[in-house]
């Protein structure tokens, strides 16, 4: 599953790097050591590479197969070195000073032609919190367009709104990790941590070695559910369904918490009259689950003494995403599990800085440290840490796929994308094509060519992770600090100092001039200073004596806030909110397309694969995409296992290798995220978004399969 050590001889041109760095991929942020150990062997050099696992406070020193090779991508010689412009259909080197002014007079056109919001800006989530704070500010000051989203729509939306509307804010995990062991029974809803966190699963292991009963919720038997004492193996999309009759066991057999109820909740009279409705039977027919295993799973999690709940995007990518979660929280509010060691509500993230990348302005709706760009005195205040006026903020956005829509209809007319890769990440990838070729002008800040890049007017190379310094916040809200000792290649500059040339060619300069990333962390901490995320009481020196601190953390003299609600939720009473709303269930299958397509991670892999596909280690071990069913489904339409097959749905279609397994429900197939093109599986999901967060729905299309 992991491991801490391992040598690997790999070709490179640039100079030795010797570092204690951080994983740049999943949202845990192992710490691990990458450094160079060889010598010139017959007049060529041959880099030989010792890449360890560093102890911290996260992962006790843990690192997986994709951090052990993390180092290949940033020194795959297909990186990125110089600017490169689009003259006569080819991209072609010039210099920054070129590309700068380009970027400027094209941006100041359209602006002076369509106005401002005929802008758009697209971020990641795998960005330093210091370039998410300024690519926010870059937009909102620089640009002055309300058009900013990121890919971090598609991964935390639905449980970030689940937890403001519950509990009053959103971070990760509400508990540390280190309170996982003690939890008595633990219920893993959509999420696959022994694939895509790997280096967490000695945590749950180890409750599990300590009595804990483990329920996993998913549509395949994956290595986690593997681990699991029950295997709920639902339908895809009836998650709220199960959710509720959880809770409906919980209530009948009196596994509730009534003073927890009583004292540190609303709405539970509604949530009464809501689940008066539900019945268990019927809830277990719509998920494809026995009653029986439903009734033994709410039992075990209402009678255990402490007992945590985690969602990650198999619950929340769904068009009632927002709504599952909190059907979800309705369980650990009514059985008190939260607010004390061995309790509570995680959302797994998934990005690298999903957490810290959508806390301090990146989001469409959103000022730095979770401040609402809708409240005057949000605005007022960011506006004076800014130096600018309040009514020269933009207002409200839209999220990164209507971002998209807004493209192709022509109200958005030049995009700046940096780190990010939506021509494969959004749902409906056809029309997303489709907008992308109608622009007039596309800028792309990547370290490697991506599918998106290609298509770019103008492509500026960014830093690696070895090479940028900065903070990232992991799933457990904990701050970490990201040294980087090694010299960008070629002309490679850091994604902040990007936005800060490209401010200066603007006129705005004078709102961009930082020395250093910590110099925009400081100006961070006062930005967030009083907001739900404060970062004001962490600093670099703190991060690295202390190797991490929790947020919220409003002054230097406190260790920040690991386990949260022990006392008080965030909403202006002090409580928790439970909800009885029902939204729009997604339709199903039909004739026409009567399978149910989901999507995924697999271990070595990570987002679109443009990283871990430059990583001959990664590479190796999945080299293309591939479809999961199951015999009786391959059965029943004729294929072979690694035949190539072609799955279509109403809005497109892609083209995969088959594999046959029976560890995937019948009316359903699998398909990983990680490759573009024709086996992009985002070219056949559907568009429709959760009306609450606006999270797509990749894990529900209706599709059909035939063999090519």
């Amino acid at each position: 599953m992991w491991r801490v050590k391992q040598r690997q001889t790999f070709a490179y041109a640039g100079t030795r790097p010797e570092a204690a760095t951080q994983c740049p991929f999943c949202s845990v942020q192992c710490k691990i050591s990458v450094e160079e150990v060889s010598e010139s062997i017959a007049g060529q050099r041959r880099a030989a590479f010792s890449v360890e696992g560093v102890p911290n406070a996260a992962t006790q020193g843990r690192a997986c197969v994709k951090g052990m090779n993390a180092h290949q991508h940033a020194l795959h010689s297909e990186r990125l070195q110089h600017p490169l412009i689009r003259r006569d259909g080819d991209l072609v080197p010039c210099t920054w000073d070129e590309a700068i002014a380009e970027i400027a007079g094209r941006f100041q056109e359209a602006s002076a032609l369509h106005g401002p919001d005929a802008l758009g800006v697209y971020g990641g989530g795998s960005l330093t919190n210091e370039t998410a704070y300024l690519l926010g500010k870059f937009a909102r000051v620089a640009l002055g367009t309300r058009y900013i989203d990121y890919n971090g729509r598609f991964c935390m939306s639905a449980a970030a709104s689940a937890g403001v509307k519950t509990f009053g804010m959103d971070r990760g995990l509400t508990f540390r990790l280190a309170d996982i062991p003690l939890a008595k029974c633990i219920i893993l809803a959509g999420t696959n941590i022994a694939e895509c966190q790997p280096t967490l699963m000695p945590y749950f292991n180890e409750a599990k070695e300590a009595g804990a009963q483990l329920i996993v919720i998913d549509p395949r038997r994956t290595a986690t559910a593997a681990a699991a004492d029950l295997h709920l193996q639902i339908r895809p999309g009836t998650d709220l369904s199960l959710a509720n009759a959880l809770l409906k066991v919980v209530m009948e057999e009196g596994l509730i918490d009534e003073a927890f109820i009583r004292s540190r909740t609303n709405g539970y009279d509604d949530l009464l009259a809501y689940m008066a409705k539900v019945d268990v039977d019927v809830a277990a027919a719509r998920c494809g689950v026995e009653p029986g295993m439903i009734r033994e799973a709410a039992r075990a999690f209402g009678m255990a003494e402490t007992g945590m709940v985690l969602t990650a995007r198999g619950v929340e990518q769904q068009t009632d995403g927002h709504l599952a979660v909190r059907h979800f929280l309705n369980l650990v509010l009514a059985t008190g599990k939260i607010g004390r060691e061995g309790c509570g509500y995680g959302a797994v993230t998934g990005q690298g800085n999903g957490q810290g990348g959508r806390e301090h302005g990146q989001k469409a709706d959103q000022l730095p440290g979770y401040r609402s760009i809708e409240n005057e005195a949000d605005r007022a205040y960011i506006a004076s840490v800014w130096g600018v006026e309040p009514s020269s903020l933009p207002g409200k956005g839209v999220s990164a796929y209507e971002m998209m829509e807004l493209v192709h209809q022509g109200v958005i007319k030049s995009l700046f994308v940096m780190g990010s890769n939506p021509i494969v990440s959004n749902p409906n990838a056809e029309l997303v094509a489709e907008a992308l070729k109608q622009l007039d002008f596309l800028v792309v800040a990547d370290m490697l060519m991506s599918e998106t890049a290609r298509m770019a007017d103008l492509v500026l190379p960014v830093t690696s992770y070895m090479e940028n310094e900065g903070t990232l916040t992991n799933l457990e809200g904990r701050v970490l600090l990201r040294e980087a000792s090694r010299p960008a290649p070629g002309e490679a500059r850091h994604d902040w100092d990007i936005l800060c040339s490209i401010a200066e060619a603007l006129g705005k300069g004078r709102y961009f001039r930082y020395k250093d990333a910590e110099a925009i962390f400081n100006e961070l901490r006062l930005a967030s200073k009083g907001g739900i995320a404060d970062y004001y009481g962490i600093t670099f020196d703190r991060l690295r004596r202390e190797e991490g601190i929790y947020w919220p953390c409003p002054s230097t003299e406190e260790e920040g806030s690991g386990l949260l609600f022990r006392d008080k939720f965030a909403h202006p009473d002090g409580k928790a909110v439970f909800t009885a709303d029902q939204g729009p269930a997604w339709a199903g299958v039909n004739e026409a397309y009567p399978l149910i397509l989901t999507n995924g991670r697999v271990l070595y892999h990570y987002l679109t694969g443009v990283q871990t596909r430059r990583s001959p280690s990664l590479a190796a071990r999945e080299l293309e995409n591939f479809v999961e069913l199951h015999p009786y489904t391959a059965e029943r339409y004729h294929i072979q296992d690694g035949e190539w097959v072609l799955i279509q749905s109403e809005f497109g279609s892609f083209k995969v290798r088959s594999r046959i397994k029976e560890h995937i429900r019948e009316d359903t197939l699998f398909v990983p995220m990680h490759w573009g093109g024709i086996q992009n599986v985002n070219r056949a999901t559907r568009p429709e978004l959760d009306p609450n967060c606006k999270m797509p729905g990749f894990k529900t299309a209706a599709v059909r399969i035939r063999r090519l």
